[in-house]
């Protein structure tokens, strides 16, 4: 039996997987990134793992919709490049211009990466369960997160009772044909929504949920969280300002590093119990390692970096590529080797 990963290791792959998509535009990197993501897609649906939430849209008909949509937003906003390929009238505002093939070419890039951000989204949403999903919210904001989990997962259910409603009534033989035809859909709708809000409420209270009251953090640990963030908006200023100056991102680390410690410390003093502890085994150390070793090295200063960075303007120009980045981005196939490997087994 296929031993499923810890819901920690998937946060970790996805912010791994958001790391790489963040650092490069390089069209030759992301085409593998999203290979690799449909490759771990491809390998959880094998190994038969179940499908906690089904999404609104495939992340294929997203791509299909973001993408012409980016490269014409981008091409009728941004007039720079050699290859022009049709010149809009000056006199229109904004858009006036040349429409050239390097914005549209930007643009595309854009688009892909919003549609592998999405996969992302969408695969890890899928393996997780919700319990999952609010055991990874840090200890001090655990009931934030157990509200907004709930807001999130009434949608879906939000969409499953409007077409009940919509069967229902054309039993009975509704058509819509005009917005006067939705409150007999809008009213049903409503009154489930605040039923099943009800009813969640009173389970809540009877659980005790949020019942114990919050300790107040001292008032030098919430200055010390304040002074992480600051620093942390300090080294990405410093890094935008300076792209070469290592300062920055020390800076950064080191932010990071504070807000880290005082949120631990702030959940340290709120009770919290787990009633089944999932264990962090071998295979979750694996997955954790390779996707936390892969942003490590495309995000590392000290490499050349030059392949990531890639721009068709002001000519259109075939990307570089760098060997170790290629061989860096299989870091996001652990999963699908963990998942095959205990399949197989």
């Amino acid at each position: 039996m296929t031993q499923p990963l810890h819901p920690l290791s998937w946060a970790l792959w996805l912010l791994a997987g958001l790391g790489l998509l963040g650092a490069t535009r390089n069209p030759l990197y992301l085409v593998l990134i999203c290979a690799w993501i449909g490759v771990v897609g491809g390998s959880v649906r094998l190994v038969g793992l179940p499908s906690q939430r089904q999404p609104l849209l495939s992340p294929l008909r997203f791509g299909l919709v973001v993408i012409p949509v980016t490269m014409l937003i981008n091409a009728l906003n941004v007039h720079i490049g050699v290859t022009v390929l049709w010149v809009l009238p000056p006199a229109l505002p904004l858009i006036g211009g040349p429409i050239t093939l390097e914005a549209l070419v930007y643009g595309g890039l854009n688009g892909l990466v919003l549609t592998a951000i999405y996969a992302l989204v969408v695969l890890v949403n899928q393996v997780l369960t919700v319990r999952a999903i609010v055991g990874l919210a840090p200890r001090a904001y655990y009931p934030l997160a157990v509200v907004a989990t709930i807001a999130l997962t009434f949608a879906p259910l939000t969409v499953r009772q409007l077409q009940s409603i919509r069967e229902a009534q054309a039993v009975r033989g509704q058509r819509m044909q005009g917005l006067r035809d939705w409150l007999p859909l809008f009213l049903p709708l409503l009154l489930s929504g605040l039923e099943r809000a009800l009813q969640l409420a009173e389970a809540m209270t009877a659980r005790g949920f949020a019942s114990n009251q919050r300790q107040t953090s001292p008032l030098a640990l919430r200055f010390g969280l304040i002074g992480g963030l600051l620093v942390v908006v300090g080294g990405l200023v410093v890094q935008l300002v300076w792209p070469n100056a290592a300062s920055g991102g020390w800076l950064t680390i080191g932010g990071v590093a504070l807000l880290s410690g005082g949120l631990w410390w702030i959940g340290r003093r709120q009770p919290h119990t787990v009633y089944r502890p999932a264990p962090f085994r071998r295979q979750d150390w694996l997955v954790s390692g390779a996707a936390l070793g892969a942003m490590a090295l495309f995000l590392a200063p000290w490499l050349d970096r030059t392949s990531l960075f890639y721009y068709p303007y002001p000519v259109l120009s075939l990307p570089g590529f760098h060997l170790l980045y290629g061989l860096t981005t299989w870091g996001l196939l652990a999963p699908a080797f963990v998942l095959l490997w205990n399949r197989n087994r």
